[in-house]
């Protein structure tokens, strides 16, 4: 049948797990598939630094507006952390993610963002003042 990529990736992903069941390693669109399964990982990490992003804005708008805490933005903080948590058993190859400097300044500036954007504030650090260990714990609110 041989169903292009990039006519139906749907049709095409399907025809290729059809390939690999039946043995015929001969049909197989290797490059394709190689960048499918590159994609997943970029994938799993723009999910964990979506969550970690809303979980960061919140944090930062619980610490610096604490007239405005509430019941939703504490269930949004737990809320994300059991995600992130659970992203990162799922895929533990991402925990370091949380330690690399780089990823943590591009996460830190989205949720600065954000916060500004909803807050109408300023003021935040330029960089994450919370370690992974208290970004993830359930017992940790900034004040």
């Amino acid at each position: 049948m041989n169903t292009a990529y990039k006519t139906d990736v749907v049709a095409w992903a399907n025809e290729q797990a059809a390939f690999i069941r039946a043995g015929r390693f001969d049909l197989l669109d290797l490059e394709n598939i190689a960048e499918e399964i590159e994609s997943v990982g970029k994938s799993e990490k723009r999910e964990l630094a979506s969550r970690m992003s809303l979980l960061l804005a919140h944090l930062l708008k619980w610490q610096y507006q604490p007239v405005r805490r509430g019941s939703s933005w504490e269930r949004t903080i737990r809320i994300q952390r059991k995600e992130v948590i659970y992203e990162l058993a799922d895929t533990p190859s991402l925990k370091p993610l949380l330690r690399n400097t780089e990823w943590m300044d591009l996460v830190w500036g989205k949720a600065v963002s954000s916060a500004t954007d909803e807050t109408g504030l300023d003021s935040f650090p330029e960089i994450c003042p919370w370690t992974p260990e208290q970004i993830l714990s359930q017992e940790f609110f900034p004040d």
